[in-house]
């Protein structure tokens, strides 16, 4: 469990992890997805999670060049804990299962 919240730590990993959950996506489709947070922030936390080996970059042939972004196998992996975290954090507080 320790190991599998490290590996989501940092502000916004959870949301920017939270997007591929729903299949490939563009930068611009997370982006536009997210609350309001700069354009840097998405690209910063895609670098990491991909650095960590939880999200894939793949670049799609054609012109203009497009790049999506998927969850890898590992990050399939925390798909249970992120939805356990997210329904968690929606219960109004003092609620317990």
């Amino acid at each position: 469990m320790e190991v599998a919240l490290v590996a989501v730590a940092g502000r916004w990993a959870t949301l920017v992890l939270r997007e591929p959950m729903h299949g490939p996506a563009s930068y611009g489709e997370l982006w536009a997805r997210l609350p309001e947070i700069s354009s840097k922030v998405p690209a910063e936390r895609l670098q990491v999670l991909g650095e960590r080996e939880l999200v894939a970059r793949q670049r799609l042939p054609g012109f203009p060049v497009r790049t999506t972004y998927r969850l890898t196998p590992a990050g399939q992996a925390l798909r249970p804990l992120l939805v356990e975290l997210y329904r968690t954090g929606a219960r109004p507080a003092g609620v317990q299962r």
